[in-house]
């Protein structure tokens, strides 16, 4: 719904949210979480506010909210119905007015440190008993900067400040998230800098109805912590789809020529553009992909990316689109190249048709509002498209995994014989039970795939290793590699004994090494495990949604029977006997470095 995508107008939602949840709540293909929010003040506006963003994501939350100011005490000493709640995600809305005790002038320096390990201990305590309990994501608010300063601009400086005491206590807080890979930060202090401190923290939506920011912030705040959520549940977009002329940079190439651009540290403008294109290349090194989609000639626009003042490099891009084909075409023949689909995308163009016509016929990407160059950054990201809960050596690897994809593909079309092609990369996989170094990356996949998904089940990090430790369950993980580069771990699966059958629980594969037999690969391998654990049967299952309807066929394809088929499309698939069964991978060499030291 375009009225809750950055920017919108708070006041609005805040008026019209009971129609606009009706709406969003009658979407198919809505994903259940349930989010437990823990509230040191008011929280009633926020969940509502929260829901409606969550909903226009896709997710539809189902809510656990704490009594006004009793978050400590339902962490730490939960009554019947909160303990049965089982959250996806726990969120705890704490600000500066849960701090309960306050340096003054002329207290010692022992006296103030040990006031600010009180606080700690406070909520480590908090944190690590809802761990133990609940095993799931933990966001927490960390605090807003005070709206006074008692010693004027020293208050940041002086142990005895206020400011400077927020500071420190924020740091405890950064550095158990640097060392807790599911407890996340929801960053407040930088959003009441970002909104206006003074207007942030008015008295009076205190006073009045205990709230920690005022009512007009209540929606900009809402959004902030569904950009987490989102990102938790594999939401974000992956890849930026660009127009050129006066987006990249100023002016139009093919009128002004390359030397005519406005582009680099000569002109106020000039200084914008760059800006922006190296905002762009900090969010490629992080992970995102990066697209041309222009409405040039090739030779012009490849002259204007090869301009000297060019941040941005051709090599920056995975594919380039210049040509006067509708960019709405352009868009979806990238994400097929790329093998994501269309909603992937984030696309990027100053002209306001083009951008209306990417929103009627491409679903599901998204289209910032740009407006001048000077906003085009902000406006990028606040909206928090690559929201980023993890960042993973994948992750960081991802644009060369994509371009070593395009590189396989464009060896793929000199072959006849497709299994030729594929013995011709020189495929290696390791196949694995799960290990503790590749968890974070599991966690990651099972959250992000959706088209190679057979049960769409999500995990975190914790539930992996229950599943690692628990002896009924067969988990598998696969690493694949060729001549091209390595893949990383890009599929994973998880299956549960049951005497002599097995339920595959779990199927998943990153679409970025679809039809390239890896799956036959894990097959093989499951099958030898199950057999050698005394499994006769395997029993795998099919949940239909609105993106896997390319593994509809799956067990099919690997020799499975449907047993059970309901109308919406769930079914159950069984391999009776697997003493029948026969390897159905001739092109990858699994574990051949373990296998040649078993030897």
């Amino acid at each position: 719904m375009q009225e809750l995508n950055y920017p919108f107008d708070g006041q609005m939602l805040m008026r019209k949210r009971r129609s606009i949840r009706r709406t969003l709540s009658s979407q198919d293909g809505l994903i259940e979480k349930r989010i437990m929010i823990l509230g040191g003040s008011t929280t009633h506006d926020i969940r509502d506010m929260l829901e409606l963003f969550l909903l226009n994501q896709g997710i539809r939350p189902v809510f656990y909210e704490s009594e006004y100011g009793q978050y400590w005490q339902d962490a730490m000493f939960p009554d019947s119905a909160l303990a049965e709640f089982h959250p996806d995600i726990i969120y705890i809305h704490t600000s500066l007015r849960n701090i309960t005790e306050w340096p003054v002038p002329g207290l010692g320096a022992d006296m103030i440190d040990g006031m600010l390990s009180r606080q700690a201990d406070h909520f480590q305590a908090m944190w690590d008993k809802l761990s133990a309990d609940y095993h799931c994501p933990v966001i927490q608010n960390n605090f807003e900067y005070p709206y006074y300063r008692l010693l004027g601009n020293q208050d940041a400086a002086d142990i005895h400040g206020r400011t400077n005491y927020v500071q420190r206590l924020n740091a405890f807080f950064y550095s158990y998230a640097q060392t807790h890979d599911t407890f996340l930060i929801h960053d407040i202090n930088y959003l009441a800098a970002d909104y206006g401190l003074q207007k942030w923290s008015d008295p009076f939506a205190w006073h009045m109805y205990k709230y920690a920011m005022c009512l007009d912030a209540i929606p900009y705040f809402a959004y902030n912590l569904s950009n987490i959520i989102k990102s938790v549940f594999g939401k974000n977009k992956k890849a930026l789809s660009l127009d050129l002329d006066n987006t990249l940079w100023g002016g139009i190439v093919g009128d002004d020529g390359p030397e005519g651009l406005d582009l680099g540290q000569e002109t106020p403008m000039g200084q914008a553009y760059s800006e922006f294109q190296q905002y762009l290349r900090d969010l490629r090194l992080q992970g995102v992909l990066l697209t041309v989609n222009s409405k040039n000639e090739e030779e012009n626009a490849m002259a204007g990316l090869r301009h000297p003042q060019m941040i941005l490099k051709p090599d920056d891009f995975l594919v380039i689109k210049a040509n006067w084909e509708p960019k709405s075409r352009n868009l979806v023949q990238t994400a097929e190249e790329l093998t994501l689909l269309p909603e992937a995308f984030v696309f990027a163009d100053d002209n306001p048709a083009e951008r209306a016509i990417i929103r009627k016929q491409v679903p599901g990407a998204a289209v910032p509002e740009l407006t001048k160059v000077e906003h085009y950054i902000t406006e990028i990201d606040r909206a928090g498209y690559f929201e980023t809960t993890s960042l993973s050596a994948d992750d960081l690897k991802r644009n060369e995994m994509y371009k070593e994809n395009l590189a396989r593909a464009k060896q793929q079309s000199s072959f006849d014989n497709y299994e030729d092609y594929l013995l011709s990369l020189g495929m290696k996989a390791v196949i694995r039970p799960f290990e503790a170094i590749y968890i974070p990356r599991i966690a990651q996949l099972t959250n992000k795939s959706n088209q190679f998904n057979l049960t769409t089940k999500r995990c975190t990090a914790d539930e992996i290793i229950g599943f690692t430790e628990d002896p009924k369950y067969i988990t598998l993980y696969g690493q694949l590699s060729d001549c091209f580069g390595d893949n990383g771990v890009v599929t994973v699966v998880i299956a549960e004994k049951k005497e002599d059958r097995l339920d595959i629980i779990l199927w998943l594969m990153s679409c970025r090494v679809l039809k390239r037999d890896m799956e036959f690969a894990m097959m093989d391998e499951l099958v030898r495990q199950a057999a050698a654990c005394g499994i006769r049967t395997i029993r795998g299952y099919y949940y239909p949604t609105a993106k896997n309807g390319m593994v509809r066929n799956f067990y099919e394809a690997h020799g499975f029977e449907r047993i059970e088929e309901d109308p919406d499309g769930n079914a159950v698939w069984e391999y009776k006997d697997i003493s029948t069964y026969e390897n159905k991978n001739h092109v990858i060499q699994v574990n051949s470095e373990e296998r040649r030291e078993n030897k």
